[in-house]
């Protein structure tokens, strides 16, 4: 998984992309609750799924932007720089969790995550 986000973000050290992957996936066990979280620990390398499955969940979950805004704060590092991270792990957690889990875990969240997974986010016409 690592390599994979290496390569994905162009980190020019593993590293770097360590750093990314601890800070997104610590992200995403705060706002992952039930089978998702679950079923995706379960898809994951054993370090990464510790990660995720250290954090406790928020009680508010996060919009996408708020995700990211809240990384970049936690990290002290700049927006684009967080989006950037945020996307190359969400690929390789993508890559790992298959499209059908993918699908589950963007149900569960709230709205701007899909673009994160580099999909396209769908709404219901009103």
């Amino acid at each position: 998984m690592l390599e994979k986000v290496r390569y994905e973000g162009a980190y020019p050290t593993r590293e770097r992309a360590d750093e990314a992957v601890r800070l997104v996936l610590a992200g995403l066990g705060r706002q992952l609750t039930g089978d998702e979280r679950v079923d995706l620990a379960a898809c994951l390398p054993l370090e990464a799924a510790r990660v995720l499955t250290a954090q406790i969940p928020d009680t508010r979950p996060l919009t996408g932007w708020a995700f990211v805004k809240d990384l970049a704060a936690r990290a002290g590092a700049s927006l684009a720089t967080t989006r950037w991270d945020t996307g190359s792990v969400f690929s390789a957690v993508a890559a790992h969790a298959g499209p059908e889990l993918t699908g589950r875990i963007l149900r569960q969240l709230p709205s701007g995550y899909a673009l994160l997974f580099g999909q396209a986010e769908l709404t219901q016409a009103a």
